[in-house]
């Protein structure tokens, strides 16, 4: 976002030589922080680092703009260009003040992970699973991208509901970590595909989501969803599969597919006409409508509503009372409900998967993901 610039004579006519050379201290001290840094922050502040650096360095962007398709160079050009005249001083600056909090968020977290929660489960970095009173938590755990679903955080869902579905757990719960449930499918799952590699992307991708989709559909106990904030795409699709939703009331449900050049999965082509006729499901799958939780409950996709507020608690002590119940009785009359249904469950997942294959690789798709991550840039 462009800053307005505040002149202040006092400043920039006795900058001297002791701050320039403390600035560039920072600087190069910032850099040797960033090589310690164990999580990778994600591509959004890469790329913000990346700028902030050749600002430094370099000055304000003057490389050639790359081609539309080169999508890694093409957001690294505009991440750089979108700094406009900011001053190298400034440049760098802001560069070791982001490393700077880079560094103090991974302490904390270190900190917290020092002393693990209680029944947490090892080998995950995307997600937080605990049991506990016989619930299995799955949490999505990348707040600082909106718990976007990559490639690693899908297999890790993979991996988790099928412990979760073998474990002495009654029910397991899914929810996300931060303000949002998820904001779905991370798009950087495509920024860094080159043309020669598409279509074994879209092969690679549709065999990953098949199987993602497929152990929501065979999942043997009550699977619930706990959506603490906005939900967008395949986390809303497979909502369908779930046995109850509980929604706070700050949650909104987004499937914006032909927005992105793309089409329904998560089974919700079939489910979400039959939860809530056709009319209502045309208006989110074919036209991008997004749904409050108020209408999304009573279009019945939601089970319940719940004031913010009190979301948590009201929720987690009604979760603690069905874990009570007898175990197997819940997952025997939970496979009798999705028994009748199963067979044709999988013949949607594996046509929806057909499709969006032929979609990830036609033009349209490829222009419409690339005019999102332009807008992006611009924001």
């Amino acid at each position: 976002r462009p800053t307005q610039a505040v002149w202040v004579p006092a400043i920039h006519l006795h900058m001297t030589a002791a701050t320039m050379q403390v600035s560039q201290k920072d600087f190069q001290k910032a850099q040797e922080q960033l090589k310690l840094l164990k999580k990778d922050p994600g591509n959004e502040v890469k790329l913000k680092l990346y700028a902030l650096f050749k600002q430094a360095t370099e000055g304000p962007c003057n490389a050639p703009k790359p081609g539309m398709l080169d999508f890694v160079k093409k957001a690294k050009w505009d991440a750089w260009n979108s700094l406009g005249n900011l001053s190298q001083d400034d440049a760098r600056q802001k560069y070791a003040d982001l490393v700077s909090s880079l560094v103090s968020a991974e302490s904390a977290r270190q900190k917290k992970e020092a002393s693990p929660e209680e029944g947490r489960h090892d080998g995950y970095e995307t997600l937080i699973v605990t049991t506990k009173n016989n619930i299995t938590k799955i949490m999505f755990n990348r707040p600082d991208r909106k718990n976007a679903i990559n490639h690693q955080m899908y297999r890790e869902i993979i991996k988790a509901l099928e412990e979760a579905g073998k474990n002495d757990s009654t029910i397991a719960v899914i929810t996300g970590n931060g303000d949002y449930y998820s904001s779905g499918n991370d798009l950087n799952n495509f920024a860094n595909v080159q043309p020669g590699e598409m279509e074994k992307m879209a092969k690679d991708g549709a065999v990953l989501l098949k199987d993602f989709v497929g152990h929501f559909i065979d999942f043997p106990k009550p699977l619930i969803a706990v959506v603490n904030g906005p939900a967008i795409g395949i986390c809303v699709t497979v909502l369908g599969l779930c046995d109850l939703v509980y929604a706070s009331d700050r949650a909104t449900f987004h499937t914006p597919f032909s927005q992105l050049g793309q089409s329904p999965e998560g089974c919700s082509s079939y489910l979400f006409p039959k939860i809530m006729g056709s009319a209502k499901a045309s208006e989110m799958l074919l036209f991008n409508k997004k749904l409050t939780a108020a209408e999304a409950c009573a279009q019945g996709l939601v089970t319940e509503v719940f004031p913010d507020s009190s979301f948590q608690k009201e929720v987690w002590a009604r979760l603690e009372d069905f874990a009570s119940l007898p175990k197997n009785s819940l997952a025997v009359s939970k496979q009798l409900l999705r028994s009748l249904e199963k067979e044709k469950l999988h013949a949607v997942n594996s046509r929806e998967c057909e499709v969006l294959t032929e979609r990830w690789l036609s033009d349209e798709c490829v222009n419409a993901i690339v005019s999102f991550f332009q807008k992006k840039s611009k924001l």
